[in-house]
């Protein structure tokens, strides 16, 4: 789909649910690149993964189970590496009712939001159900392909793509340039 028809089809027809706000929702993106950083970079310690989460606004209340997280985090990847559209929601959808509760409104902190979790629930858990949500929410706000592996010869790390145009295919700016650099060399040397 070209920007043109995007714009055409973000214009003229109107929105299927939620009046479009699922699009403007920074839940998801600030949850599913937490859980992209925590894929591609393990934390090593509990001080390491709460300090991460605390940088992403993720207040746990307490210390988290590094050993649950990185389970959870395993399973998570699955639905990244997920074949198809219907797979990944499939997996997604597993996650979901593994890991979260029916949305609940809360004013605990003076402004009201959506919680997708239980109340009192460990860190751990917290972290899951919160990653878990923001991804879904992220995947139909945005895109069901918005999530991949990066597409650089030799990188396997993953990314969340926010872009405007949804059409990220590399983890880092990085990895993109060394990308374009190779394949420059490549059709030289064909030459």
């Amino acid at each position: 789909m070209t920007w043109v028809e995007r714009i055409r089809q973000w214009w003229f027809m109107p929105p299927r649910c939620c009046n479009g706000i699922v699009h403007l929702n920074p839940y998801g993106r600030d949850a599913v690149t937490l859980a992209a950083d925590l894929v591609n970079e393990p934390p090593a310690t509990t001080a390491d993964l709460e300090r991460r989460c605390v940088a992403a606004d993720l207040v746990l209340g307490g210390s988290p189970d590094l050993a649950a997280v990185s389970a959870f985090l395993r399973l998570w990847t699955a639905v990244v590496d997920a074949p198809t559209a219907a797979a990944r929601a499939e997996r997604l959808n597993t996650l979901l009712t593994a890991t979260t509760a029916h949305p609940r409104l809360t004013d605990h902190d003076g402004t009201w939001h959506l919680h997708f979790r239980d109340n009192d629930l460990p860190p751990s858990d917290i972290v899951a159900a919160i990653l878990t949500a923001g991804t879904a929410l992220h995947l139909v706000g945005r895109g069901m392909g918005r999530l991949g592996r990066c597409a650089a010869d030799g990188c396997d790390r993953i990314y969340a793509d926010t872009s405007r145009g949804g059409n990220q295919r590399y983890c880092s700016p990085a990895c993109a340039n060394r990308d374009a650099v190779r394949r420059h060399r490549a059709r030289g040397a064909a030459v």
